[in-house]
């Protein structure tokens, strides 16, 4: 499930994870990257956010990029800083729209449920962006001083 641990020379801490692409593999992934986080001082109600967020986040992974296929991998990478907390989640399927409604920063007034996830992780964030045609999902939280 996880790689190696690098710090930089901005006291900043990075690891990659990798799962399976099914639901069960989901509760694993987020517990393994909640650990890294509280390593590095990740607690209180910034854990709550970021571990919220990052349900959804590998929650749309497997469903939308992976189909509940558990020989897909879904990767993750997190970066904590003294300013930020940045993670980003790919998955191998085809991405998706990145200018839908659901992806917009209101959910557009065509929401349905699957863009609710959307809007939850953008009120947990401070920042949310997709590349890969919409594969990859990064989530980016300032930290408290």
């Amino acid at each position: 499930m996880q790689q190696a641990e690098s710090p930089t020379e901005r006291h900043a801490f990075t690891k990659e994870f990798a799962c399976a692409g099914d639901a069960g593999s989901i509760v694993g992934a987020r517990e393994s990257i909640l650990q890294f986080l509280n390593q590095h001082g990740v607690t209180g109600e910034e854990e709550l956010d970021v571990m919220l967020a990052l349900q959804e986040a590998l929650a749309n992974a497997a469903l939308h990029g992976c189909g509940g296929d558990a020989t897909k991998t879904i990767r993750s990478k997190v970066e904590i800083t003294p300013e930020e907390i940045k993670i980003v989640v790919r998955d191998p399927g085809a991405g998706f729209d990145v200018r839908s409604s659901a992806a917009s920063a209101d959910g557009g007034p065509n929401l349905t449920e699957h863009g609710r996830g959307i809007l939850l992780m953008r009120s947990l964030m401070d920042e949310i962006g997709y590349g890969h045609g919409g594969s990859e999902l990064r989530m980016r939280k300032k930290r408290p001083r």
